[in-house]
Order: C-alpha cells, then sequence, then structure tokens
C-alpha cells in the first residue's frame, strides 16, 4: 500500500502571506501536519521557515512574531520581497541593496545548509528559468543549497534581480506556478492543502493604463495555471482542499500594514473549512446518531 503522504501547497502573494501564517496556525493546531511543504515567492519563504524551525506551534509563535515585525519598516513597493524575507528572519532592515544572502548567513542559514539537513518534513521550492522557459525545482538534489533556493524563488524584478548561474536566469517561481500544486503531485503527495494568496478584487474592470493592464495580465495567467493544476489533480485522483485566502478588502503585495487583521482573517477562513471538512468526512448515520444522543440527554 503507498504510503499516505500529505502536502502544504504556499502560494506566492507578498504581503498577503500573512494570510497563509494564520492558515499556517489553525491547521496546525487541527493536527494537521505536513509530509511536504512546497512554496513559490513568499509561500517559499514561509514553506522554508516551518522547515528550518520545525512544523509546530512554537514555530508559529517565532513566525506571527516576526511578521508582525514588518509593520515597523514601513516597507516599499521598490523592495517589498526582499524586505519579507529579510523581516521573517529577524535581520534589523539597512536601506541598501538586494542582500539576502548575505542576511541568510547571518540569521544561521549557512550557505553550507542542504535539503538533505532537513529533518521530518521535505521542502520544495519553485523558480523558473527565463532562459529555457522552464520550472526549476529546488529539493529534488539533496545537496542544493537551501539559502539558494529561497533567492532564487523570491527573485522578483524590478525588486529582486535575476539570479544568473550556471546558463540558468532565475526568478519568482510565480512566473510560472504561483500555486504549485503540480509539484506536489509529482513528488508524491496523496492529499493537498493548497494555500491560495491570489486577490483578483484589485482589478478594477474599468480601469485602464499600464498599471492595471499589468495586474489584470498576471492574474488571467495565475487563474489559468490554478485550473490546469487543479485539473490535473483530478485527473490522477488527488484530493486537493484549496483555500483562497483573501482579507476583508484587497492589500496590494508591498503593503505590510495588515498583517494582524491578514493573519486573522486566514486562521478564521481555515478554521471554517476545516469544520467542513471533518463534517464532510462523517459518514451521514453518524450526524443523526449524534443528533438523537444529543436529543435523550436534552430531555431526560
Amino acid at each position: 500500500m503507498k504510503k499516505q503522504s500529505l502536502a502544504f501547497v504556499l502560494a506566492g502573494g507578498g504581503s498577503r502571506g500573512a494570510l497563509q501564517v494564520g492558515a499556517l496556525r489553525a491547521l496546525l493546531e487541527a493536527g494537521y501536519k505536513p509530509d511536504m511543504l512546497v512554496g513559490t515567492s513568499v509561500g517559499a519563504v514561509n514553506g522554508t521557515f516551518l522547515a528550518w524551525h520545525g512544523c509546530n506551534l512554537s514555530a508559529m509563535d517565532e513566525l506571527e512574531q516576526t511578521w508582525r515585525e514588518v509593520e515597523k519598516y514601513n516597507p516599499l513597493p521598490a523592495n517589498f520581497l526582499w524586505l519579507t524575507v529579510r523581516s521573517l528572519f529577524n535581520r534589523p532592515v539597512e536601506h541598501t541593496t538586494y542582500r539576502l544572502k548575505d542576511f541568510l548567513l547571518a540569521q544561521g542559514l549557512s550557505p553550507h545548509w542542504r535539503f538533505r539537513d532537513i529533518q521530518g518534513v521535505q521542502l520544495f521550492l519553485v523558480s523558473a528559468d527565463l532562459n529555457s522557459g522552464r520550472m526549476v525545482i529546488f529539493g529534488d538534489d539533496p545537496d542544493q543549497s537551501v539559502s539558494e533556493g529561497v533567492l532564487a524563488s523570491t527573485a522578483l524584478p524590478p525588486w529582486a534581480p535575476p539570479i544568473e548561474k550556471h546558463g540558468n536566469m532565475l526568478i519568482d517561481g510565480g512566473v510560472v506556478s504561483n500555486c504549485p500544486i503540480q509539484v506536489a503531485i509529482d513528488r508524491g503527495a496523496s492529499e493537498i492543502i493548497a494555500l491560495d494568496l491570489t486577490d483578483p478584487r484589485g482589478n478594477d474592470p474599468q480601469a485602464h493604463g499600464f498599471g492595471p493592464f499589468l495586474g489584470k495580465l498576471v492574474n488571467t495567467i495565475e487563474q489559468r495555471q490554478l485550473e490546469l493544476e487543479l485539473s490535473l489533480a483530478s485527473a490522477v485522483g488527488i484530493r486537493v482542499y484549496y483555500l483562497q485566502l483573501i482579507g476583508n478588502s484587497p492589500v496590494p503585495l508591498w503593503d505590510f500594514h495588515h498583517t494582524a487583521e491578514l493573519m486573522s482573517k486566514g486562521y478564521e477562513i481555515t478554521r471554517n473549512n476545516i469544520a467542513q471538512w471533518q463534517a464532510e468526512k462523517e459518514p451521514s448515520w453518524y450526524g443523526r446518531i449524534a443528533s438523537g444522543i444529543r436529543n435523550i440527554f436534552i430531555h431526560s
């Protein structure tokens, strides 16, 4: 019998990654512990943090605290991904160029740390190679550097430069799959919980100009990618618990002033969905018997 493997798939979304933090707490509190973490962009940062510190509530306390610290730094659109990664690992912010590699080294994530060193969970980080037009996965090779994987998965121009190495030009994995469900399927996941951060509400149908056009273009590509990957999961019989994590109102990728609100909302959305999942797993007769037992006690 094939071993059951639960994967958490963590999408990209900049500051909206705080929604994932709340969702992850709810999942861990309910007893959902992943065998596999797959992330792209800010999802790669959150996934790496858990793989590094452990998939437990103690690690969630640290992750939440580092996200709260982001608000103190007043991130700017010119460097939001760089600032997110630095803040998540508790390094004071300096107004310098993108130097994530030095930051990770200072925080203990040595460039010598390899994927084989991760204990208790598999970690896969998604990037894209502009030279070949293909997806690049860090984690398949246990000898690969984890810090290089994080750098490549969060390299989103103009905020962070592409990484050119061995003939590749690596950038943010959201270019090829912002919610990389297929990566988890291809690596043996038998059940997937996908935490998507896509929020189409910020795309005003009446808005014109290059900015709105670019936003609509990106959203169209992301939605098509998601449809294809969910269809693939259905075709191969893999159950995907898909959560679209969105706040009460649209939040730009670079706006980190809503962290507490987003963490709370992500927690609420996920708690509600977990209750629904658990209800769906109960046989139909269970609810009737449980209801009858309650009525006996109420009227006795």
